[in-house]
């Protein structure tokens, strides 16, 4: 049954770092977690991520010296969802603004407007620029996604220490398309947690 307790998911949500291992997420629910995450906000709403689901072990065992210092969180999660930005994301524009009119979302005439403006941007954007888009919307993005993966029943680790130059040729994707973001470990528990502290809000909020 789904966790429907909003202050749960929300600040029950810890790092695990170790998982049950050979516990498997059913693919179905899997899509159905990675759906409900895309639910998050995305500049335009060209939703710029993409993802990897690496539940095999012969997948695991190619990421496996990729990934550092979080050799736990692969060998033992249910899987590690790699999170890639598609630096060309505004290729789904069409797709994306067509089925927000099909639906009764937007109007025709607001759709184009968008696309004569949005596209010519998006497209003489600098490497650095789409770069930044792609990952401040993947991110916020992930942020649900281990919310989502909480609400459940499941635990989850992100983790950004990997071979960022190495990850998407690993897996078969065009690294100069794909750049890669995040990792989230995700499965059922198998660690005690501690606690951990937060900066003073006061301290780190300015009013005007």
């Amino acid at each position: 049954m789904k966790n429907n307790n909003f202050e749960d998911v929300v600040f029950n949500r810890h790092t695990i770092k170790e998982f049950v291992k050979d516990y498997k997420i059913d693919r179905e629910e899997m899509l159905q977690i990675l759906e409900e995450s895309t639910k998050a906000p995305s500049s335009v709403n060209l939703q710029p991520w993409r993802f990897v689901v690496v539940e095999s072990e012969e997948a695991k065992d190619k990421l496996r010296p990729l990934i550092m210092f979080n050799i736990r969180q692969n060998d033992t999660s249910s899987a590690m969802i790699l999170i890639f930005g598609d630096m060309k994301c505004y290729e789904k524009a069409e797709e994306i603004y067509n089925k927000a009119v099909e639906k009764g979302y937007m109007p025709e005439d607001v759709k184009k407007e968008a696309m004569d403006y949005f596209l010519p941007a998006y497209k003489n954007f600098s490497k650095a620029k789409m770069n930044d888009i792609v990952k401040i919307d993947s991110s916020l993005m992930a942020m649900q996604l281990m919310l989502v993966a909480r609400a459940h029943g499941y635990d989850t680790n992100a983790i950004g220490g990997f071979e960022e130059d190495k990850l998407a040729k690993a897996f078969d994707l065009d690294p100069e398309r794909y750049v890669p973001v995040m990792i989230i470990a995700i499965g059922k528990a198998d660690y005690n947690y501690h606690e951990s502290v937060r900066l003073d809000i006061k301290d780190i909020t300015k009013f005007e």
